[in-house]
């Protein structure tokens, strides 16, 4: 594939919340459909490729632990804890709205952003837990409707689990409804790879 980086949509991404906010279990979920299969280097999405141009030191971590963090009670609280703050706390606004072009990733400071941008805030949070950055990555999608939109998958032992601005709950990545097209490298910040097309039967239904 091209590995130019090209825009993917993704303005479309701030529909409102659908998921119901409910308190954080600490028990840990049972195995999810595992790890999602992932193909070459791909193309950059060209809001991340800004984002690295203006914060190049986001986009240089070379992981060189690549295990999946192991799944506890606690760090399922911390995703789901994480998932209801940030969703809660940023008010979804495109970026045109609040900066007067497409694709702008950034971080929510001001309170407002889009799919990526709370993408980004959770990946921060999570981060300063102590989660590794090889284990937080910013993935592109197609949800059913055919518009762009950006989750953070987190990987586990006990399988691949999307953090999303739509739904309130964290969810194994097969259960989304969502067709996963690329993803960060869990060795290189800065470089996206390919999700398995041959594998999207067990997405859900998403034409």
């Amino acid at each position: 594939m091209n590995s130019s980086p090209v825009a993917l949509g993704l303005r479309f991404c701030i529909a409102g919340m659908v998921g119901m906010v409910a308190a954080a279990s600490a028990v840990a979920p049972a195995s999810a459909a595992g790890a999602m299969m992932t193909g070459g280097i791909t193309s950059q999405p060209i809001g991340h490729y800004d984002f690295c141009k203006a914060n190049p030191a986001e986009c240089s971590v070379r992981s060189t632990d690549l295990s999946p963090a192991r799944m506890t009670g606690s760090l399922w609280k911390q995703l789901a804890e994480v998932t209801v703050k940030v969703n809660a706390a940023v008010k979804p606004m495109n970026d045109i709205d609040i900066y007067g072009k497409d694709e702008v990733w950034a971080y929510p400071d001001k309170g407002v952003g889009d799919c990526e941008d709370y993408v980004l805030e959770k990946r921060r949070m999570l981060n300063g837990m102590g989660v590794p950055l090889s284990n937080l990555l910013i993935t592109v999608v197609r949800k059913p409707d055919g518009e762009g939109h950006a989750v953070l998958t987190v990987r586990t032992s006990k399988g691949d689990f999307v953090l999303d601005n739509l739904n309130d709950k964290v969810r194994s990545w097969d259960q989304t409804g969502y067709r996963f097209l690329k993803r960060q490298a869990i060795d290189n910040t800065g470089r996206w790879v390919s999700i398995r097309d041959d594998q999207q039967v067990l997405v859900g239904s998403v034409e």
